[in-house]
């Protein structure tokens, strides 16, 4: 099969991350032909003029429609699309020049229908952005489950840098109304289709996350509140490592709280995790301030992962509840 690629982005409200990220489109080490599909979602802040700008060196097609999330944008993209295979990125990504030509490699050399690519940080990041990037994507923290090289048929790939032939979408009609966690979903519901899923490790993408601490906080707060929903949805899929920020958090109040007991043991076990930490991320930012932020960067990955988790097990896995009504801010109306 030739492929023929469509990059699908949503945008809200940021026409300067549609710069950035079409500007690095321009740069790309490729003979292929490729479409870009820009799917503006309701934004008040229009990405139009931006777009246009570009109209002469690439091949763009941009949509307006009603605010309805990112995953049904990404849907209404796809359906509008003309390529055979799809490449979805958030609008706060940069492209290397290298990335389509390793996506292409991987794909002839191994085909599958869906694959993602790891996140990176790029040197004109923020010294805060540097630093989430290093929580989010270390394997001392998430287990490296965002680009590890052994995660292959059980690879779970993130809508942030994510391709999907036009076949497997129409089989499963794409995303679904969740938010976040709409990309998980969409890999299991591929998996029980029998689609192979893969990671394209030398496919990455310079990540952005234009966030604070408290919008960070709010992210992996949502990350944790979403996975016993998908754990209820699909059984099959529930893993012991699910706990293990909820196990942390709490082990860590555990840990300070002996100190009053003058029992210590466990607070130096956890001293000697960020001291591993701190030193891994120095070598990998070569900062010692980006090292430091990177601490905060865990902990609150760690701690509001964990307590969203807790919160979202208890009420829809011991409760039963339903999740859209107790937590409908994670749904879209479509």
């Amino acid at each position: 099969m030739q492929l023929e690629f469509s990059f699908i982005i949503p945008v809200y409200n940021r026409p300067q991350e549609i710069e950035e990220l079409l500007h690095s489109f321009t740069g790309l080490n490729t003979t292929l032909k490729y479409q870009i599909v820009i799917v503006e979602d309701g934004s008040t802040i229009s990405a139009k003029e931006v777009v246009s700008a570009y109209k002469d060196q690439l091949n763009i097609a941009y949509y307006y429609k009603p605010n309805s999330g990112p995953g049904d944008s990404r849907n209404f993209g796809m359906q509008q699309a003309t390529g055979n295979y799809f490449i979805i990125l958030d609008s706060d990504c940069i492209l290397p020049a290298n990335y389509l030509e390793e996506v292409v490699n991987s794909l002839e050399k191994e085909y599958v229908d869906c694959f993602g690519g790891p996140d990176a940080a790029d040197k004109s990041f923020t010294n805060l952005q540097k630093a989430i990037n290093f929580a989010m994507t270390s394997f001392i923290t998430t287990g490296g489950i965002r680009g590890n090289k052994n995660s292959v048929n059980t690879f779970q790939p993130r809508s942030f840098n994510m391709g999907i032939s036009k076949e497997a979408f129409l089989k499963t009609k794409g995303f679904g109304s969740i938010h976040p966690g709409e990309d998980p979903d969409l890999s299991i519901r591929l998996w029980n289709l029998g689609y192979k899923t893969k990671l394209i490790p030398k496919a990455f993408v310079y990540h952005k996350r234009r966030i604070s601490w408290s919008k960070f906080y709010k992210q992996v707060f949502k990350f944790g509140m979403v996975r016993p929903i998908l754990n209820s949805w699909h059984p099959q899929t529930k893993k012991i490592t699910y706990w293990f920020p909820s196990l942390f958090s709490l082990g860590l109040i555990l840990a300070i709280l002996l100190t009053l007991f003058n029992f210590k043991i466990l607070l130096y076990v956890y001293a000697l995790y960020f001291v591993l930490a701190f030193v891994l991320a120095i070598l990998k930012t070569k900062n010692i301030g980006i090292a430091i932020q990177a601490m905060f960067a865990i902990c609150i990955q760690f701690f509001g992962y964990g307590y969203g988790f807790l919160k979202a097990t208890i009420v829809v896995g011991f409760l039963n509840k339903n999740p859209e009504v107790q937590f409908p801010e994670l749904f879209f109306k479509n």
